[in-house]
C-alpha cells in the first residue's frame, strides 16, 4: 500500500476524555474532535466510544476508511504495544482489555497502542522540537514524572513494554516516599507536586517568608517558589534544590542514552530560561567526558497537549 498520501487517525485516551485527529504524513491535523470517555460504564463502552469518534472524524475530513492508514492510540498505564493489551491502566481501571483489537473490529482498522508518555515523546520527535533528531529524551514534569526514549526514531519500550519509567529511577537513596513503593525516586524531587510539597515545607519552617503573601499554604503552586526566587531565601532554596535534583535525573539519562537531547514538558516548564538554563549548567558540568564527548541540549516540549494525538498518529509511520 502506498502511503505517501494516506491519513491517520491518531487517539489521546484520557481519564475523562477521549480526543482524536486526523493526521497526514507531515503532522498535519486535518480535523479534530473530543468525546467523554465514560470509563465508569466499562471497557467495552470505552472502546465503542473511541471507534465512534475514529470514524465521525473520518467523515468529517470528508475521507473513507480506505484512506486512512490505521488508528494509534496513548493511554495511560503499562500497555504491552506489541499485542495491544493494557495491562493495568489505574486512570481507566482496565486489567489486561485488549483494546486495540475491540476498536480494530468495530472501525475496520489496524489499530496500534502504546503508553500515553512514550507518545508524547515520539510526537516531539516527529513533528516538534526535536523533529530532525533521531535520539531524544522526553521527561514530563506534572503531578509525576513521566518519560519517553526514542532511539533511532524509534521508541525503546521494554520487555512488554513496561520499561521506560524514568521518573521512578532512584536519585536519593532511601529518600523521599514514592508513590511506586520505593523511595527517593526522581519523581519525588522533580514533580509539581514535589515542588508543591517542598514550598509548603520552606514556609512552614519560615514564617518569614515572603511567600506567605500568597495568603495560605493551600493557595500553594508549582510557581510560587519561583515567583519569589529573587525576593526570598526560602523560595531560592526550594528552587535551587528542585533544579539540583531534576539536573542529576537528566544526567544520568545523558550519560546512560547519551540522546541529541532531552526535552521536558509539562507545566513547570512555563518557568522557561529560569528552568532550563540552570539545570543546563548542572548538566554541562557533570556530564560523563563533560566538553569532550557530544553535548546533550535541554529543550522544552512545543507541542503541548498535540503531543499525544500526533505521537499516537505516529506510531503507524514507518
Amino acid at each position: 500500500m502506498d502511503n505517501k498520501n494516506k491519513y491517520y487517525v491518531g487517539i489521546d485516551l484520557g481519564g475523562t476524555f477521549i480526543k482524536g485527529g486526523i493526521v497526514d504524513r507531515d503532522g498535519n491535523v486535518l480535523v479534530s474532535d473530543k468525546t467523554p470517555t465514560q470509563s465508569n460504564l466499562g471497557q467495552d463502552k470505552v472502546a465503542q466510544n473511541i471507534s465512534a469518534l475514529a470514524l465521525s472524524l473520518i467523515e468529517k475530513a470528508n475521507l473513507t476508511v480506505t484512506d486512512v492508514v490505521g488508528i494509534g492510540m496513548g493511554a495511560p498505564g503499562m500497555i504491552d504495544s506489541k499485542t495491544g493489551v493494557v495491562i493495568f491502566s489505574n486512570n481507566l481501571n482496565w486489567r489486561y482489555f485488549d483494546v486495540a483489537s475491540s476498536v480494530s473490529q468495530l472501525v475496520g482498522l489496524p489499530v496500534k497502542i502504546a503508553n500515553d508518555a512514550n507518545v508524547a515523546a515520539l510526537g516531539e520527535v516527529k513533528f516538534g522540537v526535536a523533529k530532525n533528531l533521531s535520539d531524544a529524551i522526553m521527561i514530563t514534569l506534572g503531578t509525576g514524572v513521566g518519560g519517553g526514549i526514542v532511539v533511532d526514531g524509534k521508541l525503546v519500550e521494554g520487555n512488554q513494554s513496561a520499561g521506560a519509567e524514568l521518573g521512578h529511577s532512584v536519585i536519593v537513596l532511601d529518600g523521599e516516599p514514592c508513590s511506586c513503593g520505593r523511595k527517593g525516586c526522581l519523581e519525588t524531587y522533580a514533580s509539581a507536586t514535589a515542588l508543591i510539597r517542598d514550598t509548603k515545607r520552606a514556609m512552614e519552617n519560615n514564617k518569614q517568608s515572603k511567600m506567605w503573601e500568597i495568603g495560605s499554604l493551600d493557595k500553594v503552586t508549582g510557581k510560587t517558589s519561583f515567583d519569589y526566587y529573587d525576593t526570598d531565601e526560602s523560595a531560592k532554596a526550594v528552587v535551587d534544590s528542585y533544579i539540583k535534583h531534576l539536573a542529576c535525573g537528566l544526567t544520568n539519562f545523558a550519560n546512560v542514552f547519551r540522546p541529541q537531547a532531552i526535552i521536558l514538558g509539562g507545566g513547570v516548564c512555563a518557568q522557561g530560561d529560569n528552568l532550563l538554563k540552570p539545570v543546563q549548567k548542572l548538566l554541562n558540568e557533570e556530564l560523563y567526558a563533560g566538553d569532550k564527548g557530544p553535548q546533550v541540549p535541554v529543550v522544552i516540549a512545543q507541542l503541548g497537549n498535540g503531543a499525544g494525538l500526533l505521537g499516537a498518529a505516529a506510531l503507524l509511520m514507518d
